[in-house]
């Protein structure tokens, strides 16, 4: 059986920057072990299996679809880069006709649809509560050593913690931070911590962006991740409160670095724009 497959670069529109995910095209039920084996061949923070949910639906005419995450380790319930990376396969290269398309996942229907050159996700949009910083002190000190800590929230629904430096802070210190995300697994005592969120208010005169992030997430199998759509599920929540905002622009510092369009809706959801390059296609055979 083969199967279609594609790299695709996301919240970006230059090749070999942003976020790769792996794209599978499933024409037919897979064995269920195998997800995990093909995730874990790729080799990418996720790899993203689009399904069909009945017999005659088409990739090209179809406007809804199965999908499912999985990083090199195990499953996950939300994955934000690679669904912009999905509905670019399904959009660009498949051709899909649709103005949108509903993704059936853990986290519920996600949809995707095409403004201008960039694809627009709607995603749940997740609140941070005020965390007891003595309980993930030793976390937040292998992360940012004796760097200052301004707020710390944790988000139950995602199990993401996520840590704000002090806003004397530039971007370039951010960017340029050394982090031993392996270290993380012995310093989380908590047991509730999946994913570690770094933050920095941005400078959003003119053009620039509201915030900053960096993400790591060693409990998944991902030292870093280069550009997060799932981490800025639960920032969009903290920073339009403390910026007083519902249209932001982030960025995600990583070596690769990406940028998010971000959009709060008045159903509770989030609108997260980005755009994708489209950099492999081939055959798992």
């Amino acid at each position: 059986m083969q199967i279609p497959v594609f790299t695709v670069d996301a919240f970006t529109n230059r090749p070999f920057s942003g976020n790769p995910a792996a794209v599978c095209l499933l024409e037919n039920e897979l064995d269920e072990a195998l997800h995990q084996k093909i995730a874990t061949e790729m080799n990418l923070s996720e790899t993203a299996f689009i399904r069909k949910l009945h017999p005659g639906d088409d990739f090209t005419k179809s406007s809804c679809f199965g999908l499912r995450w999985f990083t090199p380790a195990n499953e996950v319930p939300l994955c934000g880069h690679a669904t912009l990376a999905s509905a670019a396969v399904l959009f660009h290269v498949q051709k899909n006709t649709n103005p949108v398309l509903t993704f059936v996942t853990l986290s519920g229907e996600l949809k995707a649809r095409q403004v201008k050159d960039h694809i627009v996700l709607d995603l749940p949009l997740y609140r941070a509560q005020p965390q007891v910083l003595e309980e993930v002190e030793e976390l937040i000190k292998a992360a940012v050593g004796d760097m200052t800590v301004q707020d710390v929230r944790y988000s139950p629904d995602t199990k993401k913690l996520l840590v704000r430096l002090g806003d004397t802070y530039e971007r370039s210190v951010l960017e340029d931070l050394q982090v031993s995300a392996q270290g993380f697994l012995s310093a989380e005592k908590t047991g509730k911590v999946k994913g570690l969120i770094l933050t920095l208010k941005g400078n959003s005169s003119g053009k620039g962006h509201d915030f900053y992030s960096r993400y790591f997430a060693p409990w998944n199998g991902i030292l870093e991740d280069p550009v997060t759509g799932s981490a800025h599920a639960v920032l969009s929540s903290y920073w339009s409160e403390e910026l007083g905002k519902k249209e932001m622009l982030a960025f995600q510092c990583s070596r690769r670095g990406g940028e998010l369009k971000i959009s709060l809706r008045s159903d509770g959801r989030v609108d997260i724009a980005g755009q994708t390059a489209v950099v492999l296609k081939g055959d798992l055979t």
